[in-house]
């Protein structure tokens, strides 16, 4: 079986147009193409899905840019690892990445070291702010028990029967079982 360029495009609404895309994929002689109008922060994209079922060792994924491909570094890494392990190359033609070239392979593998360095920090600041926390007699996470105030609120918003103990719970910043334990009461099965 012969290898094979497989081009991905993608948009985030349907007011948006594919045909650059697609356009400068067919330039890059791409065997097949696949399409999709969906949010780059959506974890179920389908023509993403198929592309990364269909590809085989030998093939290239091309896309236009690397934002079309993942919304994130870590997003965008994981993926290309995901290729690499079925010996499949990468192509993006706007930011001039090339794993088939080892200059193309290295500025990938400096994308990675960044992302697991962004990571550090960011694990890092996390530990350090909690930590501070802790200092001052602060503890994170959300509370697990509504205050006098706040349980109030949520019964008069249960009463009125506009809101979703879902929405009443992401406006009082707790998690539905804190609003339950909260209330203490079984009527609001009926109310999610």
């Amino acid at each position: 079986m012969t290898a094979m360029k497989f081009g991905y495009a993608r948009v985030s609404t349907d007011d948006q147009n594919l045909d650059l895309q697609v356009d400068a994929l067919k330039a890059a002689g791409c065997n097949k193409i696949l399409t999709e109008k969906a949010s780059g922060a959506k974890t179920d994209r389908k023509a993403l899905a198929t592309l990364l079922e269909s590809v085989r060792d030998g093939d290239t994924v091309i896309v236009w840019k690397l934002d079309r491909l993942a919304r994130s570094i870590r997003q965008l890494i994981d993926t290309v690892d995901m290729l690499k392990e079925k010996g499949v190359q990468f192509v993006s033609l706007q930011d001039n990445i090339d794993t088939t070239t080892p200059g193309g392979e290295l500025v990938f593998h400096i994308f990675g070291a960044l992302a697991q360095f962004e990571r550090a920090m960011i694990i890092d600041r996390t530990k350090a702010g909690l930590a501070a926390a802790r200092a001052r007699g602060r503890f994170g996470g959300r509370p697990r028990v509504l205050s006098g105030p706040k349980r109030s609120l949520a019964r008069s918003m249960m009463k009125s029967g506009d809101h979703t103990v879902t929405e009443i719970a992401d406006h009082l910043g707790v998690s539905r079982a804190t609003l339950y334990r909260s209330l203490n009461t079984s009527s609001l099965g009926s109310q999610v």
